[in-house]
Formats: structure tokens, C-alpha cells, sequence
């Protein structure tokens, strides 16, 4: 009788065992992965071309002095912004003044030996004619006049140079733009043509950005032409808006080593988010794509055998589908198979999820 008793015991035991498993397998089927989840949208999207390029001044001057002497004035800090003709840096003028003047006073001495000598040819002309003096003395002065011409000529030159030199003395701004930093300071000897720069200005309102596109969307670009291609560009590191512009040059040649042709974008720049020489994200817009399917980028997630994304289904049930994403713009993808629009996809979560998982929206996007 014990025997059978501690027999029903055990095998009330073991049923006991087994009941609890088997509940808490159904526990573990019921349970519910929390998830974040979007709508496909349907709307028109632009279709981009996007790569980085770099800021370019427009327009870039070294300024060198073009004589040599003492710089006795500079008329601007480093860095700052200047109107064309606005006066950059003195000179010291004495020299050139000087020898100015000494042209000048060349001038006088010999237009003055010039009026003498026309009028002795003048005065030999009419003697001539009377035979008061024989034709080769007044050639002899005719000659003489025409030599103290050449001179008084040669002497207006050296004063028309002298001015020249002496206006050099002055250094002007040749456009709007930014200077940069000053590499020679008042009281400094300076030499004409140097091969260090005074200073740098760099035209920076507008700007251009220069970018590189693959070699198979040059036959779209020159289709719209040039000025019919909106380009939008925007600082790398962050800090500013998108700015926009339009496309101005396309290179005369594709780069056979890239594939890729370059191209450039002119920018208003007016509030100067865009500074020559930093990176920037560019994105060129080609054509619209009508009726599009879209999704939250990170809907899609990338497999063994592609892309594919969660879709919820009814009973809130998932399916993994795959999807050929044709374009990402900002934070969405179009999807070009694989989603319809209205169907809600997962956007969080989805590391937890298997096609027999029932899933708990805890967000929409």
C-alpha cells in the first residue's frame, strides 16, 4: 500500500511538472515585443544626387606691391571685410615724388629747346624759298627739330611712368572680399613683386562649391542646363541651415581616373554659412519622382539576403518583407517594391522580433 502511494505522489508530481512547462511556454508564445512603429507615406520626392564638396571663394587675390620701399601705412586689420578701392597699404612715396618731379622738369627743359628748334626751322623754311641759305642748312635745322620732338616725347613718358610708380605707392583693394592674414607690418622694407604676398582677399558672397557627380549623370545635368539645376549644400560639422543655389559649370572633361566629372554651384551666401575651403554635404537635384513610397529610414534593416523591413499585420502580427530601397533623402527612404503605402512598418525593435512574433505599439512616428 506504501508502494502505490508514494507511486500516485510521484506521478502527481510529475504532471504538476509538466502543467507548469507547458504554461509557461504559452507565457512565452503570448509574450509581446514593444515597438515603435510608421505609416508608408505616398508623395512626391525629389530625385538627388548626393555627395560632398568644398567651398571655393569666388574669386581669390595675392596682393603685391609693385614698388619697392618703406610700407608707412597699413589701412585694415587682418580679417577684415573691404570694398574694392579702398586703400590697403601706403608706401612711402618720397622717392618716386622725387623722381617725379626731376621727369618733370626734363619735360620743361627740353619742350623748351623744342619751340626754339621748330622756330629756327621755321624761320630756315622761309629762307629757303628765297634762296637765302641753301637747303642743307635748313634741313640740317628741320632735323634738329624733329630730334628735340622725339626727346620732348621721350620726356612725357618718363613723367607718364613716374606718376605710374608714384601711384603704386598706393595699394587699393581690386575687389569685395575678406582679407586674411597680414604677412608684412608698417615700417617693414617691401620689395616689388615679392614672392610672399602683402595679403590674401578672398571674394566670399558669392561663393562657389565644387563637387564631383559619377561620369552616367552628365547626360541629365546638361539636359536642364546650366542654371535649371537647383543644388542645396550644407556645412558638414553642422551649425547651419541648408543653403541653396544653382548649378554654374560643368567641366570641359570627365577625369578617365574617376569616372566622374566636376561641376560647380555659385551660392548667394549672404549670411556666410559657407566659408572657402571647409566640406560641405551637396545634394543636386535632377527630376521629381512622383508618387512615391516612403518610410522612416530606419525601418529598413539590412539581412543576409538583402534590405527588408517588419510590416505589422493584423492581429498584431509581423511580416518580414523584403524592400529595394531606390533613394534615401534626409532620414526617409523610397522604397520601389516590397511596401505599399498605408502599411505600418516597424521602426524600433526590431532586433527582437521573428515572423511569429505579435508585437505592442508603445510609439507611432
Amino acid at each position: 500500500m506504501k508502494s502505490i502511494g508514494v507511486r500516485a505522489a510521484a506521478g502527481a508530481a510529475i504532471v504538476a511538472t509538466l502543467f507548469g512547462c507547458a504554461e509557461k511556454k504559452e507565457k512565452v508564445r503570448d509574450e509581446r515585443v514593444p515597438v515603435t512603429v510608421a505609416m508608408a507615406e505616398q508623395k512626391d520626392v525629389p530625385v538627388q544626387v548626393r555627395v560632398i564638396g568644398s567651398v571655393q571663394p569666388i574669386s581669390t587675390v595675392a596682393v603685391r606691391a609693385l614698388v619697392a620701399g618703406q610700407l608707412l601705412r597699413v589701412g585694415f586689420h587682418e580679417g577684415d571685410d573691404v570694398r574694392k578701392g579702398q586703400l590697403l597699404f601706403t608706401i612711402d612715396q618720397r622717392p618716386y615724388q622725387a623722381a617725379l618731379a626731376q621727369a618733370q622738369a626734363n619735360l620743361a627743359r627740353d619742350e623748351a629747346q623744342l619751340r626754339n628748334a621748330e622756330s629756327e626751322a621755321k624761320r630756315y623754311a622761309e629762307l629757303v624759298k628765297k634762296d637765302y641759305v641753301t637747303r642743307e642748312e635748313y634741313e640740317k635745322f628741320a632735323s634738329g627739330a624733329e630730334a628735340a620732338r622725339a626727346i620732348a616725347a621721350a620726356d612725357r613718358a618718363a613723367v607718364q611712368n613716374a606718376n605710374l610708380q608714384l601711384s603704386y605707392c598706393e595699394i587699393r583693394s581690386p575687389m569685395d572680399g575678406r582679407t586674411g592674414s597680414l604677412q608684412v607690418q608698417a615700417g617693414n622694407l617691401v620689395k616689388a613683386n615679392d614672392t610672399t604676398p602683402l595679403v590674401t582677399i578672398n571674394q566670399i558672397t558669392p561663393v562657389y562649391v565644387t563637387f564631383a557627380v559619377p561620369e552616367s549623370q552628365l547626360a541629365e545635368v546638361r539636359a536642364r542646363g546650366l542654371g535649371n539645376v537647383p543644388v542645396s549644400a550644407s556645412p558638414q560639422q553642422g551649425g547651419a541651415g541648408v543653403q541653396g543655389g544653382k548649378l554654374t559649370f560643368v567641366d570641359n572633361a570627365v577625369d578617365p581616373q574617376t569616372g566622374t566629372i566636376t561641376l560647380k554651384a555659385t551660392f548667394p551666401n549672404e549670411r556666410r554659412s559657407l566659408w572657402p575651403g571647409e566640406f560641405v554635404d551637396v545634394a543636386m537635384t535632377l527630376s521629381n519622382r512622383a508618387n512615391a513610397t516612403v518610410v522612416p529610414l530606419q525601418a529598413v534593416q539590412n539581412g543576409q539576403r538583402g534590405q527588408y523591413v517588419y510590416v505589422v499585420t493584423s492581429g498584431d502580427g509581423v511580416q518580414m518583407r523584403p524592400v529595394t530601397v531606390v533613394q534615401q533623402i534626409d532620414n526617409q527612404a523610397v522604397i520601389g517594391k516590397g511596401v505599399n503605402p498605408g502599411d505600418t512598418v516597424v521602426t524600433d525593435g526590431q532586433i527582437r522580433l521573428t515572423p511569429k512574433s505579435k508585437v505592442e505599439v508603445k510609439k507611432s512616428l
